[in-house]
């Protein structure tokens, strides 16, 4: 018998005077899955988050946590941990008195308090800050205080809603990996809010994208990647992004649709041997590969990447091509028609 889902989100909208926030949101979420909200900003993401956590109530739709309507209960009744941008760290209290400081709330014995805390500290390795105030520690160190609070907690779902902004890019991919380490260590429910696509394509299960309060895709990081929905899938997932071609630069294809192609995809050929010509506008190297950058009247976002150090001149005529099987053939809509 299939399990049911331990959150779901049915229908549910949102506005503030007359102004769409969300709409027609349904998702089903999975006990212990990593799922990662994304979009721009603007999208509805951290709306439905709050909407979730309880600090907005819906228009329209209902909410379930672990079978149990929620949709009109206080945030209080909902069983959830929540991590934030902010950490929300009480400046003035200690690490330790910051972690428990829920548990404080409700009263928990301190005995108790204290054998929560110090499992928290030792897996956030903070074991030794516990006497630290917030302003004594970097934002990784912050970050990590913010999710030991989670962790004592003791709820099986933790919302987060764009922890990693704070933090510089190195810091960003070590808490990362704690994250992750941590919701697969513990076996919650992550619900994660995130403008980033790195982080959500390397840490959740499954990937909700959104644009103007409506989900667009919901499927895997590589069910995304290699089978966007739309043209806003294609191009908003993947660096760099899928080329966008109108048809009336190749031939075999009915006019009026658009074709996508990933840059991994495009190979550079001898002239007069391709599918389409291109100027260079720019060089890139990553260190790994190098970006050529390519203008074409037809097309949009057309790149290609060589291997090692291959810098090209700028204003280089050169000649691409590409296999029908890795082609993404998108209607006058931009929706996906095949491929």
């Amino acid at each position: 018998m299939t399990k049911s889902p331990f959150v779901v989100l049915d229908g549910i909208a949102k506005r503030w005077n007359g102004q769409l926030g969300v709409e027609g949101i349904s998702l089903d979420i999975p006990e212990g899955s990593f799922t990662a909200l994304l979009g721009p900003s603007g999208c509805g993401k951290s709306t439905t988050l709050r909407l979730l956590a309880g600090l907005e109530l819906p228009d329209e739709g209902q909410i379930f946590i672990d079978g149990k309507d929620v949709t009109t209960s206080a945030a209080s009744d909902r069983n959830l941990s929540m991590v934030f941008q902010s950490y929300a760290l009480f400046p003035h209290l200690s690490v330790a008195e910051n972690v428990v400081f829920g548990l404080k709330v409700r009263r928990v014995p301190k005995k108790e308090r204290q054998e929560k805390l110090h499992r928290a500290l030792e897996i956030t390795g903070l074991l030794g800050y516990e006497n630290r105030k917030p302003g004594e520690l970097s934002g990784g160190q912050r970050q990590r205080v913010a999710l030991a609070r989670a962790i004592v907690a003791g709820q099986r779902l933790c919302l987060m809603d764009e922890p990693l902004s704070n933090l510089d890019a190195k810091l960003r991919n070590s808490v990362r990996k704690d994250i992750k380490k941590l919701q697969r260590d513990l076996g919650i429910t992550v619900v994660y809010v995130t403008h980033d696509q790195t982080e959500a394509m390397s840490m959740a299960d499954t990937v909700v994208l959104m644009k103007d309060g409506h989900i667009q895709q919901v499927g895997t990081p590589e069910n995304l990647y290699n089978s966007p929905n739309n043209t806003f899938v294609a191009e908003f997932v993947g660096a760099p992004p899928m080329a966008l071609i109108g048809t009336d630069a190749l031939s075999g294809f009915e006019q009026g649709k658009t074709i996508g192609v990933r840059a991994e995809n495009i190979q550079i050929v001898p002239k007069g041997e391709g599918r389409m010509s291109c100027t260079v506008n720019e060089s890139e190297f990553l260190g790994s590969e190098t970006l050529i950058g390519l203008d074409h009247a037809n097309a949009a976002g057309l790149c290609v990447l060589k291997p090692g150090l291959s810098m090209m001149p700028e204003g280089d005529q050169i000649d691409i091509t590409f296999n029908d099987e890795h082609l993404h053939v998108f209607d006058a809509a931009g929706q996906r028609l095949a491929g």
